[in-house]
């Protein structure tokens, strides 16, 4: 399954889950970032709003549960909640969020940005790779580009935002529990590290002559292991290398590798990038090459809500299963949503751990104790 942002997929998505809103009860409609908005009215005017959801958006070759599984347990908790006549003082809004995963544009977060208030007007130009803006995919897709920064919530009075989704990762399969609560969403920091030497004939430059970045950057990246392997908690990866100029029969003049470095406490993820900075300058240093490292992305942690993190904790523990927190090493919407109000998530299991992947799968089982969390969760809330 491939749904990229504005794309046809994405509207057939939007029709069909915006169909399942309107038969639970909720008014529907996309806003101008092409968000699908279901609005359930509470009791109370001024009782405020709670925000639910996830985003409908996939990477390429994705699995069906990254993010529309957080939509769907959503939209059945506004259901369960008509079909009991449960009326709440507070409104509901379910949101199935346009662009997470960035495939199209390279560009995270947009429809949650546009939510949060934060996204830049000037993003609108960014071009993907068949030269269509964001404005002209977002106005193709019935959107309205010019009037974006009305889908922001800062005047909203908001009681948080939640959100479920598969856990990405093998902690909860590993200690037996369908769900958990995320105590952390981990920062991350992105660089380019090149190393370049001198490029040489593979049959005539000595070994003991040799200025070879490619053994470097081998060096470096069994670095990286070593350092994140010695950290609790922390996950560091080259997820892309190449050696240049890439022949068989020449020694690599250069070498580029990418580095990925996560941990739900800023502090141990900036003095670990420090000390792989300063590693990296070592190797350089003795093997007589230069290090260019270039930064592409800090994101600080993203601290959860207390209150409703705790809510969530208990809401698990009215059904008798165990309390398991656990921090998130991806990012997702409530990212973004932390700029504008408090955030929480539940996790549910996932086989494998799997992700970003069509063998991405959970069981209905894990799905149903989701809801049931979920439906205790909205109802302590209205206590």
């Amino acid at each position: 399954m491939t749904r990229p942002f504005a794309s046809g997929a994405m509207a057939r998505a939007n029709a069909l889950v915006g169909r399942w809103m309107t038969e639970a009860g909720m008014a529907v409609r996309v806003d101008a970032a092409g968000n699908l908005v279901g609005h359930l009215p509470g009791t109370d005017p001024d009782a405020g709003t709670l925000l639910m959801g996830s985003h409908l958006d996939s990477v390429r070759d994705a699995g069906p549960f990254d993010g529309p599984l957080g939509v769907l347990v959503a939209v059945a908790c506004v259901e369960r909640l008509r079909a009991e006549d449960v009326g709440l003082p507070f409104a509901l809004d379910v949101l199935g969020f346009s662009d997470e995963e960035g495939l199209r544009f390279g560009t995270a977060y947009l429809g949650s940005r546009a939510i949060a208030g934060t996204l830049d007007a000037a993003l609108l130009e960014q071009a993907d790779d068949d030269g269509v803006t964001i404005g002209e995919a977002l106005a193709a897709f019935g959107a309205e580009p010019s009037a974006i920064a009305g889908a922001s919530r800062r005047e909203t009075r908001l009681l948080g935002y939640v959100e479920v989704h598969i856990e990405q990762g093998p902690v909860l399969e590993q200690r037996g529990a369908a769900v958990g609560v995320v105590s952390a969403i981990a920062g991350a920091t992105r660089a380019e590290v090149r190393l370049t030497g001198r490029a040489g004939h593979a049959g005539t430059v000595p070994m003991d002559l040799r200025r070879d970045a490619a053994c470097a950057l081998a060096e470096f990246v069994l670095a990286v292991e070593s350092t994140a392997r010695a950290e609790p908690g922390l996950v560091a990866t080259v997820g892309r290398l190449a050696a240049l100029p890439g022949a068989p029969n020449v020694v690599p003049g250069a070498a580029v590798a990418s580095l990925d470095v996560r941990h739900a406490e800023d502090h141990v993820r900036a003095t670990a990038v420090g000390a792989l900075r300063d590693r990296a300058g070592a190797i350089a240093a003795a093997r007589g090459l230069r290090l260019t490292w270039e930064a592409r992305l800090d994101q600080p942690a993203v601290a959860v809500d207390a209150r409703l993190s705790d809510l969530l904790a208990g809401a698990v523990a009215e059904l008798g299963l165990p309390e398991v927190r656990l921090s998130s090493g991806a990012g997702h919407d409530a990212v973004a949503l932390a700029d504008l109000t408090g955030v929480a998530m539940l996790f549910v299991r996932c086989a494998g751990g799997v992700s970003h992947h069509p063998d991405e799968s959970v069981e209905a089982a894990d799905v149903a104790v989701a809801l049931d969390v979920i439906d205790r969760f909205v109802r302590r809330l209205a206590r």
